[in-house]
């Protein structure tokens, strides 16, 4: 399981996790889609030798993607910790981990570099901070790729600038339930926000999970873009908040019997795939966060979803299953921990 799971973050009864991410690449090689595999060692080893110096926020362990089983990526992947891209070309990317798993320097993902933070609950100011320390400190000692208009350049032109994607991880089944999810959605993406599933881009929002991201780049500081984001998030917290007290005045019984359904479910099934546990988890967590249900704790049903997914599973208890087996073993998770 994702370690950053066991700290706790403000707004949490709305925001799950806030992610920063930093692109950039050096100068003198190749894109990673067009590097051969001695570039790409060649990178790796310049990149390893400059943070052995780095003396910043905490200790990192350098893993190898080619070095990881098939679970144990996609373990990586379902708690966050690093993208679906790296494991793309597992013989050319490798990724440093900082022990509490707050930190990851993912190494010749689409970019050379990609320098991330994920940190429970609203918190770009923490997470920008992490970033930035690592980011100051490698420019200070290789040879970023920038241009004096375009700012640092990167394979999507779309992340040129200052290479900065930040992101939240929001719950909001209030507003769905009221009917404003995909207004909501269409707002975002008119003012410039990307809004996407649990895993990010081409991923779809599975129990009333959303990522919520810039998508400008080019133009802003990074203060500035994180501070937009911030302002709107907050907003996006109001409506969810509203929302909610909304259902609790005209639909109340409906909601319990939905959330005590759940419960049931979650408490007593035998069988369970993931995309139906993950919808009795967000109304579990939504009875949570009305006060309906209050012998479970936000962190708690934010771990479950983390662990119930297909790998985290497997990694869990060690072995390879079907997928019959891992919707058994998921029932008994739930049971266990319910």
């Amino acid at each position: 399981m994702a370690k950053w799971l066991n700290d706790t973050g403000s707004e949490k009864d709305v925001v799950v996790s806030t992610r920063i991410r930093m692109a950039r690449n050096l100068e003198g090689y190749r894109f990673p889609h067009g590097m051969s595999m001695e570039e790409s060692e060649e990178l790796t080893h310049e990149i390893l030798n400059t943070m052995k110096n780095f003396s910043g926020n905490g200790d990192y362990r350098f893993i190898k993607m080619n070095n990881l089983s098939p679970i144990d990526k996609m373990a990586f992947i379902e708690g966050h910790v690093i993208s679906p891209g790296l494991i793309q070309k597992p013989d050319y990317s490798s990724f440093l981990l900082r022990n509490d798993e707050n930190v990851t320097i993912m190494i010749n993902e689409e970019d050379h570099l990609r320098i991330q933070s994920i940190l429970p609950g609203l918190n770009f100011q923490g997470g920008w901070e992490l970033c930035n320390e690592i980011d100051d400190f490698l420019e200070e000692n290789l040879d970023f790729a920038f241009h004096g208009d375009f700012g640092y350049l990167t394979c999507c032109p779309t992340n040129a600038g200052t290479g900065l994607r930040a992101s939240v991880m929001i719950h909001i089944p209030s507003i769905v339930l009221t009917g404003y999810a995909n207004s909501l959605v269409q707002g975002l993406n008119k003012i410039g926000l990307a809004v996407r599933g649990i895993y990010g881009e081409g991923s779809k929002a599975v129990g009333n999970l959303y990522q919520v991201s810039n998508q400008t780049t080019l133009g802003d500081k990074e203060e500035i873009i994180i501070e937009k984001l911030n302002n709107i998030i907050h907003q996006i917290i109001i409506k969810e908040r509203t929302a909610r007290n909304t259902l609790l005045g005209t639909k109340k019984d409906e909601l319990e019997d939905k959330i005590f359904r759940s419960l049931g479910l979650l408490k007593h099934s035998r069988v369970m795939n993931s995309k139906e546990a993950m919808v009795h988890l967000s109304n579990l967590r939504l009875g949570r966060e009305m006060g309906i249900i209050e012998d479970m704790e936000y962190d708690d049903i934010t771990k479950l979803i983390i662990q119930i997914q297909p790998a985290s599973i497997q990694k869990d208890i060690g072995e390879d299953l079907s997928k019959d087996e891992r919707d058994i073993k998921r029932a008994e998770l739930l049971r266990k921990r319910i």
